[in-house]
């Protein structure tokens, strides 16, 4: 199967990476295929009881600084693997983020790692790839 239209979930990790290989070779194998490489982040939270307690503006600009670094790591990989391809940095929850992203932009496949960076959050609430193959109307290749 052939595809056009790539999106990319990616996030800085080793199966993210993984991916990124990935999605470089299914767009080498069809001239004109571009990769829309999204990389979805959100700013800290915290709860102190039924309200959010202020994060300080350092903090946020920390995590778009980082946000930002993620998404040149993949620039630099795609420009040397010499894919055409766009980027997106999008703040939001990351599996409803991808979904979105994918009916909006008419996506053939998405191409995601097994494994991202989340923590307790990706235990208690499932993980980003499953939540994205469960609710995908298109294709999902998850690399590990």
């Amino acid at each position: 199967m052939l595809f056009s239209k790539i999106l990319l979930a990616y996030d800085g990790s080793k199966a993210s990476n993984r991916a990124l290989d990935r999605a470089a070779e299914l767009a080498q194998a069809v001239p004109g295929s571009v990769i829309q490489v999204v990389h979805v982040f959100d700013f800290p939270r915290v709860f102190i009881g039924e309200g959010l307690a202020p994060i300080p503006a350092s903090v946020n600009k920390d995590y778009y600084d980082l946000a930002e670094q993620t998404i040149e790591e993949a620039k630099k990989r795609l420009n040397d693997a010499g894919v055409n391809y766009s980027t997106e940095l999008i703040q939001g929850a990351p599996a409803e983020t991808i979904l979105k992203y994918a009916g909006d932009h008419d996506s053939d496949v998405i191409v995601i790692g097994s494994r991202g960076l989340g923590g307790i959050r990706e235990f208690v609430l499932g993980s980003v790839s499953h939540n994205v193959v469960q609710h995908a109307r298109i294709p999902v290749l998850v690399v590990k």
